[in-house]
């Protein structure tokens, strides 16, 4: 999962950096940094990140994502 990635699908889902951390229990810096290209994350902050959203009907297919065909409302 890129970067651009994790975006689109939070985007897709309309939900906040803030909410992604939540939902993933990581740090709200690590979401931003992650989104804006600042950092890498370690393996398990980013499986967190995408098991969060694959949860809500998220699927990553290469460099694409695929996502629920209704919009979750927050």
């Amino acid at each position: 999962m890129s970067p651009e990635q994790a975006r689109a699908a939070r985007n897709w889902l309309n939900i906040s950096q803030a909410e992604l951390a939540t939902r993933a229990k990581v740090g709200l810096s690590t979401v931003k940094d992650y989104e804006s290209g600042k950092r890498n994350l370690i393996a398990n902050n980013l499986a967190a990140i995408r098991g969060a959203l694959e949860a809500d009907g998220i699927r990553f297919t290469g460099d694409s994502v695929a996502g629920p065909i209704v919009k979750k409302q927050t």
